[in-house]
């Protein structure tokens, strides 16, 4: 059975660049791609019917390039006065809770014996060892709990698929929505499909050994 890789989020930026990517180096038939309406992080029910379609394909790549840190009423934290308890639920329920049910559900999947790989996109500023600006409370706190959810489970997953990698990855500032409103603050803003390069070879390069980590674009280790 031919593998398949599995794209989350890819009506987004990252997302549709690695569909992309995947399409190039491996031919269409063997990439999933999987947004709204079809997969909606807050609706356990829609992520369990997508992992019911999933289950008996030969999976070896699944990348879930979703993320939340605005919107149109409510920008990232400048400082505590800002805090908002809806706006921190919803970045909560966005990058924690809703990729904390997609390995829930899609982790079971992988193949037993041989090499995949599982990759949510986390951020930098979700570390807690790096942070030393301060602000955006909770699209740190919110990254900072995926981080510790991926480690969680890639402890789990190694005691029943030895070879299979769970990572966290900070892809970089890339030209997309999300960072849209930032672009102009002397960032290195880069474009969706170089990003989706960077991403597909530094997962590439992982070994069963970097389970559990938190790695750069570059594949360098981020403290978390």
């Amino acid at each position: 059975m031919d593998a398949t890789a599995v794209i989350i989020g890819a009506s987004g930026g990252v997302g549709a660049a690695l569909v992309r990517a995947l399409e190039a180096e491996r031919g269409a038939r063997a990439v999933l791609a999987l947004g709204r309406p079809a997969l909606e992080l807050t609706d356990e029910a829609r992520i369990v019917a997508v992992a019911e379609r999933l289950s008996g394909l030969r999976i070896d790549l699944v990348i879930d390039a979703t993320g939340f840190l605005h919107d149109e009423a409510v920008m990232p934290e400048r400082s505590w006065r800002e805090l908002d308890p809806v706006h921190m639920a919803k970045a909560f329920a966005l990058n924690a809770i809703g990729p904390a049910l997609v390995m829930k559900h899609i982790l079971p999947l992988l193949p037993r014996g041989e090499r995949s790989v599982f990759a949510t996109l986390s951020a930098r500023v979700g570390s807690i060892g790096d942070n030393r600006l301060g602000g955006w409370h909770s699209y740190r706190a919110s990254k900072a709990a995926l981080n510790q959810l991926v480690r969680t489970c890639a402890i789990e997953l190694a005691l029943k698929r030895p070879q299979a990698i769970c990572v966290a990855l900070h892809p970089g500032t890339v030209a997309t929505r999300l960072s849209a409103p930032f672009s102009k603050s002397g960032l290195d803003v880069r474009p969706p499909d170089e990003a989706a390069g960077d991403i597909l070879r530094v997962l590439n390069a992982l070994t069963p050994a970097d389970t559990g980590g938190f790695f750069d674009h570059r594949g360098a280790p981020v403290p978390f």
